[in-house]
């Protein structure tokens, strides 16, 4: 059975989605099969794999209203073992159509039955909302991962977000475990990213995940080339830093 995690904060900008692409391809990388959720309407996971968006034909908007089965929806990436399900403009419709179906908060999680199997680990790279489509992630998913940038307003939101995780796995998911809090954006030079990085650890401890993801120019240019940064550069920073959370997060499941 693979483990479905969500990367989630309704926040922008927190390095969610640059999570969800590293951290996928670095799962692969380390012999992990991995499937990618695009369930962002932005649908910057897709295009910073390459993938044209005017290609799309199938992807999250058909898989959450049952309209195509899911292995209609997968697309192979250049990445090693790294598959995606990707997303569309077309996404920001689900929001407002689920709104009248029966059991809409469980529309994502019906959609991966028996994909599961498939993988080891389903990573679904959420949208910077608390609306229907990230509802939809959390109910589908085993775990979350938070990722939290080291600046002046880190943790603001953090505590609504965890309502959220509570009313979910109050509601619809008892299961729903909180994987770790990854802190981003990491400067060294900055007193202030160390002042954060020691608030978190000092309210959530061992939640926190070991690895902290510094900022690092060539994190920021990988997308523009439509790549991972692992085969965008392997040396770099960013690409180490990746390999080394993804390398904790099996361990933390093994």
């Amino acid at each position: 059975m693979g483990k479905i995690i969500a990367i989630a904060n309704q926040k922008g900008g927190v390095g969610k989605t640059t999570t969800a692409v590293n951290l996928a391809a670095a799962l692969g990388v380390l012999e992990k099969k991995i499937l990618l959720i695009d369930a962002d309407p932005q649908a910057n996971a897709t295009s910073g794999l390459g993938v044209d968006l005017n290609s799309i034909k199938l992807g999250t908007y058909q898989l959450l209203d049952h309209s195509a089965k899911i292995e209609d929806t997968i697309i192979h990436t250049e990445s090693p073992n790294l598959d995606l399900i990707p997303s569309h403009i077309d996404l920001v419709a689900s929001e407002i159509e689920l709104v009248d179906k029966v059991s809409r908060e469980h529309m994502l999680k019906k959609a991966l039955v028996g994909s599961t199997g498939l993988y080891d680990y389903i990573l679904i790279d959420c949208a910077p909302s608390l609306g229907l489509i990230t509802l939809n992630s959390l109910v589908a998913a085993n775990a979350v991962i938070i990722p939290i940038q080291c600046e002046y307003f880190a943790l603001e939101g953090l505590g609504k977000l965890l309502n959220t995780i509570k009313s979910v796995q109050k509601l619809h998911n008892k299961d729903l475990d909180i994987e770790g809090l990854l802190l981003t954006m990491y400067d060294t030079r900055l007193r202030l990213s160390n002042q954060v990085v020691e608030e978190v650890k000092k309210h959530f401890g061992k939640m926190v995940f070991k690895t902290i993801i510094q900022r690092n120019i060539r994190l920021s240019e990988a997308p523009s080339f439509g790549e991972d940064i692992i085969t965008y550069d392997a040396s770099s920073r960013g690409a180490k830093s990746y390999l080394s959370l993804g390398s904790e997060i099996i361990k933390r499941n093994n």
